[in-house]
């Protein structure tokens, strides 16, 4: 698995938030929800294209992981926490895991 770089903007089809791109960008930093796009990471290359949920932060302090899965195969990925993902978002899901 080699990752491929792709720099897009695109408009999250969860919120509608326009998203910048910088080639790192695989979910909307407002709502952290994402589009299952790649087999391997920026390879465009899953034909699935459900929505990847968020439903859990994992890790620690500098490296936190936003864990999400796709409505539609039920694929479970793990991805970085962005330092550009809204803080409110995160702490939301935080709280949804504890309650």
């Amino acid at each position: 698995m080699s990752f491929k770089r792709t720099v897009e903007d695109f408009v999250c089809e969860h919120c509608h938030n326009f998203v910048t791109g910088s080639g790192y960008t695989n979910h909307c930093p407002k709502c952290l929800w994402s589009k299952h796009v790649d087999v391997d990471p920026g390879d465009r290359a899953a034909s699935c294209g459900g929505m990847m949920e968020p439903i859990r932060v994992e890790g620690s302090t500098p490296k936190y992981r936003l864990i999400q899965k796709c409505q539609k195969c039920g694929i479970v990925r793990h991805i970085t926490v962005s330092d550009r993902d809204e803080p409110a978002a995160l702490l939301a899901l935080v709280q949804k895991q504890v309650s």
